[in-house]
Formats: C-alpha cells, sequence, structure tokens
C-alpha cells in the first residue's frame, strides 16, 4: 500500500509539472482503483465468518470428524480466502476435502473462493490415539483484493477443545470388600444413608437426588440445599488416583501412568454401570486448562452423569511434583468419606508414609484396597505389613490383570 500511495504521488507531481491528460487518466484510475478496493476489503472483513463443528468427546480408537462452514453474509464476493485451523500434534494426519467436490487435498490450509452471500464447507478426521484434553483451532482466515493492492487482511475464530476419554478395560470381577452386610443382597437400591436421621444440610451438587433437596433451607437461603443424613451403612467408593510423577519408575513412568488412570477409569465404570452402586475419584494433579496444581474431589454417586464427569477429569489430568506428597492428600481427602466406605487408592509408590496413612484409614473403619501399578521395587516387607493391618494389595503390569481385582 506504501508503495502504490508514493506511486500515486509521484505520478501526481509530473502530470501537473508537465500538464499531462494521460497522466492525469491514469491517476484517476489508479485512485478510484484503490479506493475501490479499500472500501471491498474492509467490508469482506466484517461479513466474512467461520462455524467449526464437531463431536467434543471421543474414546481411543475413535475418529472424529470436524466440519468448518465458511460463510462470506455480504453481497460482496471474495476473491480468494486462505483457511488455516491450527491442529494439535498426536492425532494422525487428517485430510480436508471440499464437500462438493471430494478432492481430497492438504490437512491444515485451504484456499477458497467465495461469491456474495456464499457458503463453503471443509470437513478433516482427527484420530483419537490417546486419552487428553485437545486444543481444536484457532481458526485463522486470510484474504485480499483481487489486485493484490491492500495488505491481506485476517480475521480468527477461538479455539475448542476435544476430550478423549480414557480406555476402559472390562473388569472380570471387582471383589471389594466391604463393611456392610447387604453386599451379598442383590438390592437395586442399597441403603447409603439413614433418611430418618438428618444431620443439616449442604450445597446442591450435580448427580443428588430430587428427593433430597430441602425446599424449606432452599427457599430461605436462595439456592439448592440437599439433606445431610447420618450415615448408616455405606456402600460408596473412594478411588484416589496418585499423579506425583515420582511415584513411579522413571523408565516406565509414561506407561505406568497410563495404566494407572485406565485402571481409575475402569474400576469407575464397572461400580457405577455393571453394580449400580456409588463411586468418587479424589485426584491431585496439573490441570492444563489453568495451567496449575489443581485438586479434583468427586464425591461418589452412581449417577451416569457423575461416571462422564468422573472420565473427563482423568481424560485432562496430568503429572505434577507435590512437595506434601500422596499419603498427605489421601489423609486430608478421606475426612468426606461416609464411615464404613471402601478407599482404592492406586499408586505404584511404596513407603512408610503410605503405609501410615493406610493404616489410618483402617483405623477411621474404612475398607482399603491398594493397587500397585508397576510398583516401584518388589514385593518385600512393606507389601506384608500393609496386608497385615487388613489391606487388600494387588499389583498390575498389564491390563489383564485388572481382571483379578
Amino acid at each position: 500500500m506504501k508503495n502504490l500511495i508514493s506511486l500515486l504521488i509521484i505520478m501526481f507531481l509530473i502530470a501537473a509539472l508537465l500538464r499531462l491528460d494521460f497522466y492525469f487518466h491514469i491517476l484517476y484510475f489508479l485512485g478510484a482503483t484503490y479506493l475501490l478496493t479499500r472500501l471491498w476489503t474492509q467490508r469482506a472483513s466484517g461479513q466474512l465468518t467461520a462455524v467449526r463443528r464437531f463431536v467434543r468427546r471421543a474414546f481411543p480408537g475413535e475418529a472424529v470428524k470436524v466440519t468448518v462452514e465458511i460463510r462470506n453474509e455480504g453481497w460482496l464476493p471474495v476473491p480468494w480466502v486462505e483457511v488455516y485451523e491450527s491442529l494439535p500434534p498426536g492425532m494422525g494426519t487428517p485430510l480436508m476435502r471440499d464437500v462438493a467436490s471430494e478432492d481430497a487435498s492438504t490437512a491444515e490450509r485451504r484456499v477458497i473462493s467465495l461469491w456474495g452471500r456464499a457458503r463453503h464447507r471443509l470437513t478433516y478426521e482427527l484420530t483419537c490415539y490417546r486419552r487428553g484434553y485437545y486444543r481444536i483451532g484457532p481458526l485463522f482466515l486470510r484474504f485480499g483484493d483481487l489486485f493484490g493492492l491492500m495488505p491481506e487482511a485476517r480475521t480468527s475464530e477461538p479455539a475448542e477443545y476435544l476430550i478423549v476419554y480414557p480406555r476402559i478395560v472390562a473388569l472380570e470381577s471387582l471383589g471389594l470388600p466391604t463393611h456392610s452386610p447387604l453386599a451379598l443382597l442383590p438390592s437395586p437400591a442399597p441403603l447409603f444413608k439413614d433418611p430418618t436421621r438428618i444431620m443439616g444440610v449442604r450445597a446442591y451438587q450435580p448427580g443428588d437426588s430430587p428427593r433430597r433437596i430441602h425446599w424449606t433451607a432452599s427457599a430461605s437461603a436462595g439456592e439448592l440445599l440437599v439433606k445431610r443424613y447420618q450415615p448408616a451403612i455405606a456402600r460408596e467408593t473412594l478411588i484416589y488416583l496418585d499423579m506425583d510423577r515420582d511415584s513411579y519408575l522413571h523408565r516406565r513412568r509414561y506407561d505406568a501412568i497410563e495404566l494407572a488412570i485406565v485402571t481409575a477409569a475402569s474400576l469407575a465404570n464397572h461400580i457405577i454401570e455393571h453394580e449400580g452402586l456409588a463411586a468418587g475419584l479424589a485426584v491431585q494433579a496439573m490441570d492444563p486448562l489453568v495451567d496449575e496444581v489443581a485438586a479434583f474431589s468427586l464425591p461418589p454417586r452412581s449417577q451416569q452423569a457423575h461416571l462422564m464427569a468422573m472420565l473427563e477429569v482423568l481424560a485432562r489430568v496430568q503429572t505434577y511434583e507435590s512437595d506434601a506428597g500422596f499419603p498427605a492428600f489421601l489423609r486430608r481427602e478421606s475426612a468426606k468419606l461416609s464411615w464404613g466406605s471402601t478407599v482404592v487408592v492406586i499408586t505404584g509408590g511404596q513407603s512408610e508414609e503410605l503405609f501410615t496413612s493406610l493404616a489410618y484409614l483402617r483405623r477411621m473403619g474404612f475398607s482399603v484396597v491398594l493397587l500397585l501399578v508397576m510398583p516401584m521395587g518388589a514385593e518385600g516387607a512393606l507389601q506384608r505389613r500393609i496386608a497385615s493391618i487388613g489391606v487388600s494389595v494387588v499389583q498390575i503390569w498389564q491390563d489383564e490383570d485388572l481382571g483379578i481385582i
């Protein structure tokens, strides 16, 4: 644009000095072309939009189809538009194609033309190889005028996220210990709390039964409150997942942590889907959404929506370095459990602090199961001491070992 303005100034000076009509005609033509191009580009900048559509949740091995629709909402045509979509690494090599022509082309970039009030649709597929919280986008649109007189304008659409849940392995049998004498009874609605012994109220949480809402207290407080009952016989299971990277052997750290997450997801799915009981999740890990360490505490529930919330947390958590350590987190979160609940601890580390925390949970009246995923060190005195206090210990080295839990 600077070169064009300089050319117009030089031609104006030459035309004024020589007083030649020919130069004035060229000057008028270039000036009109410049103004028209500028107005055209500014108009197109406000009329060009993009919409991205895709299924935002998937499991490993599935292919997610992403559709990008470019819209020209104005009446003026746009000579060329370059579409650039930023994609996460590790999702395979997608193929972007024109839906109308079915011509295969490159994945992230495509140049198209749009008439007035026209739409153009592009699609590509992402292969979900592993669990995670993946960022799709942002989407950039770069366009300009037909003559190349104006600088290229850019517009963008914000990024969205694709959740890939962890793998779920079918368990042959669960066999978790419980204090409940109802464990062998085929009751579709097991007893967790005594509804005749109300001990207070708390804020409503997703998954709470509408029958537990305290309507009088909710009206007074201006928010939904549910009744809290004194525990009678608990058949709840809380899964503690250790995401401290120091708890897993260095040379097998990635495989061990992913196997620990698969174990947690498979247990939660089995308890809620197949047994119809309540399961919860407690994990402290790096949260990529806020880029800092966060503690996730999902109380035991038996609804399908609660299971999906647990899987979503397991999809996005990442390892971190802990100062206090996993055993301290274990003891702190146990204060939220009902007496007689089953506690499943998933970790790869073995330490005296872990033994002390497990012994504390046993003294508090919880049934405890320790799942050692690719444990650091062989079986020894510490595992025998843990077993001696009534804690079930299972070693897991591969998916097939989940069938013996």
